[in-house]
């Protein structure tokens, strides 16, 4: 029996898309590693101004940020600071440190000529789009989000923003038909709202949106120096479980001698049974620029204290040059203002042609 030609052309595109779609070409892997779609592609991503990084946020996002510029043909790097109000902030602090990440960002390798850099609060287009998809959104969808579970279990309570926190950042994404995110794996069910919403919308008003795929970093995760079972926290509350981008030599000395390790003196790396030594291995690595296995080749017939000097010496060599060039671009903040407001003008002009397009689809105009 012949099959209707309506039904041959469904089926056909089906087929098409499977093998077209952004995500049969990446869905996660590192920075390096990965191809591009045909075509080249988009990436967005974006970071929250709370003070200079670490070396957790340097290791597991930046890097790969400096990587990405490298391949593919438009990337934005947004500091989000209409994120950062779902949380009390001073205004003059946080003014001091949307600088502050300006800075750092540009002295890990951002080159405002290859990315766009730019504050998120200055391109309108964002809380537009947000309001417009959070119409789209269920609260259930929201409710189970790690985001707002972890955060409002802490405080007993969360603000309306904090619970529609997600859909900002569906926004940020979308607005630029981005199609590219590099996140961690605990910003991976974020990113599946964006794409529901894609889906959602171009469902709804037409194919408008392309559904972005992750970037997932091949780094493993930087731990606490003093609780290796958590993550390396700017929040953390022991100054020396954290090092900070910006920390001196002795300060990077003194924090990782005191880093917590375990009774065993042969380096070895088992996250399971010895995630302090694990820890540190993982550090050694990244810094230096070598393999887990290399980096436990070179401890080989040192005790964990000869092997912290080790780390230490990797840790400061890889970011002394960036702590100098920090300092100096913090002596300049007519630099840094006039970065941000470049960035914040090409955003919006690639921003502005894609809102004005969702108001005509939604019936705004």
């Amino acid at each position: 029996m012949a099959l209707p030609v309506r039904t041959i052309f469904k089926h056909l595109h089906r087929v098409v898309h499977k093998f077209t779609s952004p995500k049969r070409f990446l869905s996660s892997g590192s920075g390096s590693g990965n191809k591009e779609p045909p075509g080249g592609g988009r990436v967005f991503s974006g970071i929250q101004p709370t003070g200079v990084p670490h070396l957790g946020n340097y290791l597991g996002a930046l890097e790969n940020w400096v990587g990405l510029q490298n391949q593919y043909p438009s990337v934005l790097y947004s500091i989000v600071d209409l994120h950062s109000i779902t949380q009390p902030q001073d205004p003059a602090l946080l003014r001091s440190n949307i600088l502050d990440m300006a800075a750092s960002l540009l002295a890990c390798g951002i080159d405002p000529e290859r990315a766009i850099l730019f504050q998120q609060s200055q391109v309108s287009q964002h809380a537009e789009l947000s309001w417009i998809l959070g119409c789209l959104t269920s609260m259930p969808r929201l409710r189970h989000l790690p985001q707002w579970k972890m955060k409002s279990k802490v405080k007993k309570e969360g603000s309306v923003g904090l619970y529609t926190y997600p859909v900002l950042q569906a926004a940020d994404i979308l607005l630029y038909k981005s199609t590219h995110v590099p996140v961690g794996e605990d910003q991976v069910q974020h990113l599946e709202l964006a794409q529901d919403l894609a889906r959602v919308f171009n469902n709804r008003y037409g194919d408008l949106f392309p559904e972005p795929s992750a970037l997932l970093s091949s780094t493993r995760k930087v731990k606490s120096l003093r609780d290796p079972s958590a993550k390396m926290s700017k929040s953390d509350p022991q100054t020396m479980a954290t090092i900070a981008i910006t920390d001196s030599p002795d300060d990077i000395a003194l924090k990782v001698r005191r880093a917590v390790t375990d009774f065993t003196s042969e380096v070895t790396f088992d996250p399971e049974t010895r995630p302090g030594v694990s820890n540190l291995v993982t550090i050694h690595a990244a810094t230096a620029a070598i393999g887990v296995e290399e980096a436990v080749c070179r401890a080989r017939g040192m005790d964990t204290a000869a092997y912290k000097t080790l780390v230490t010496e990797a840790v400061v060599q890889r970011l002394t040059p960036i702590r100098e060039e920090i300092r100096r671009l913090r002596g300049d903040r007519a630099h840094l203002e006039a970065v941000l407001a470049r960035g914040a003008l090409r955003a919006r002009e690639l921003a502005a042609p894609v809102l004005q397009e969702v108001r005509q689809r939604v019936g705004f105009c």
